[in-house]
């Protein structure tokens, strides 16, 4: 009987410089993407740059002390983030950095979203300084070879997995581009013959749709009415965007492509001489209304730079009767300054030039907090089954529609024109909802008032 006992197979065992190399690869290559890379299931911006910057640093510190490491690790995971941030909302890096300031002014905790990202990439901090307690300085030729590899696999891999979305994404203006807004398509400046108000509304984050039956019989459907056509001309149509909400406000206010901190930033007449501005030298009052606070993007500072005299901002339409309306912008209620804009017309005592700025679409938009968007069934029982967030959307622009068309047609309301455009599309997060939208168009309805005044 043989007595003997088997011996255990031997364990799998990786040299010291190439374990060295692993515990590197596993900070550096998948614990700096793996919140990131996880999008890739819904959709995501590339990330090329930020992918093949933390691989270097990673190369570049990796016999350092730990400390270091992680000042570097943190470093990368900031710049990836804010690289994120960017891409997914359409913003310069620039752009994003010099907005970061009005961080305090939004409410990031009433969206799940943010918190569940926070309560990631905290993990992640925290999970990084453990990790580099290994020693993580591999030094053999083919070990540094395989990291680069790594890095440029890894990147080749994020590029493939956005093949076909990367128009959605990173949409500054590039030199030279052939400008186009609504004001000037529409024909709506022209109008300024001091025989009636003139009206611009920026919708946030209002989208063109793109192969989607159901949103496009949404879209602009209340104003398809006899009391509307009785009253106005309607047109509608596309035009061209780049970046994001402010980006659009210079595209139809000013009539170019840029950014509001130009207007900041210069006192050069020619760059501020913009519609407001002009309207005011023909003999228009002019009006801004925006439904969140003043200081935020610094409205309340480049608004009378370029030409608004009154500004109203939404402590100012609280006063007036306005509703707080919640979400991460949380401010006064869009469906209820209609009223009030339709007040400032009928109590005008020259022609007007009225502009608001919407605010309660911006995402992501919840479920509660008085937006009336629950029950977004009561819009489209299919958008709601398959696109919840968007039906929660078009509740919202269902109530501005609806308000605003009963104001419009009022028989005391003024003679006026009315231009209604997206500032840009919807920035949604994932690829189910994003690509329901054309990345590079908003829409414009135009209300030409008839009138019983010859035109000029």
């Amino acid at each position: 009987m043989d007595n003997s006992i088997a011996a255990p197979e031997p364990r799998l065992r990786f040299s010291a410089d190439f374990t060295r190399f692993l515990n590197w690869a596993l900070v550096w290559i998948v614990l700096a993407n793996i919140p990131f890379m996880a999008m890739w299931l819904v959709g995501a911006p590339p990330r090329a740059i930020p992918i093949a910057l933390a691989g270097l640093v990673g190369l570049i510190v990796k016999r350092m002390p730990r400390a270091v490491q992680w000042i570097a690790f943190v470093a990368t995971m900031l710049y990836s983030l804010l690289s994120f941030v960017a891409g997914l909302f359409s913003l310069t890096l620039n752009s994003l950095l010099y907005s970061l300031q009005f961080f305090a002014e939004i409410k990031p905790s009433n969206s799940i979203e943010y918190i569940a990202a926070a309560v990631v990439i905290l993990g992640i901090l925290i999970g990084s300084w453990f990790l580099l307690k290994r020693d993580t300085n591999f030094s053999k030729p083919l070990h540094i070879l395989l990291g680069g590899a790594l890095i440029f696999g890894l990147v080749g891999a994020d590029a493939a997995v956005g093949q076909g979305m990367r128009g959605h994404y990173f949409r500054p203006a590039p030199v030279g581009a052939s400008f186009e807004s609504a004001v000037v398509k529409s024909g709506f400046a022209a109008r300024a013959d001091g025989k009636r108000h003139l009206v611009l509304i920026i919708v946030e984050s209002l989208g063109v749709p793109k192969g989607n039956q159901a949103m496009a019989d949404k879209l602009f459907a209340y104003y398809d009415s006899s009391a509307v056509k009785a009253r106005y001309a309607v047109s509608r149509g596309t035009s061209l965007y780049y970046n994001s909400t402010t980006a659009g406000e210079v595209r139809e206010l000013c009539g170019r492509w840029g950014d509001y901190y130009e207007l900041l930033s210069t006192d050069d007449p020619r760059r501020l001489d913009c519609l407001p501005a002009q309207l005011a030298r023909k003999g228009y009052a002019t009006r801004a209304m925006h439904s969140f606070k003043g200081p935020f993007f610094k409205r309340e500072d480049w608004y009378p730079r370029i030409g608004f005299e009154k500004r109203e901002f939404a402590a100012d339409l609280e006063k007036r009767g306005a509703e707080w309306c919640g979400g991460v912008f949380a401010g006064a209620c869009d469906r209820h300054i209609p009223k009030m804009l339709a007040e400032n017309l009928k109590r005008a005592t020259q022609p007007t030039f009225q502009y608001w700025l919407t605010l309660n679409t911006h995402l992501p938009v919840p479920t509660e907090l008085n937006l009336n968007a629950g029950n977004c069934e009561k819009v489209s029982a299919e958008l709601a089954r398959d696109y919840p967030m968007i039906c929660r959307q078009f509740a919202i622009f269902d109530d501005i529609d609806r308000a605003l068309i009963a104001e419009i047609t009022a028989s005391d309301f003024p003679e006026a024109d009315i231009l209604i455009v997206g500032d840009h599309m919807p920035p949604f997060f994932d690829r189910h909802h994003r690509s329901q939208f054309d990345p590079e168009r908003v829409p414009w309805l135009y209300l030409k008032a008839k009138g019983t005044q010859p035109e000029g």
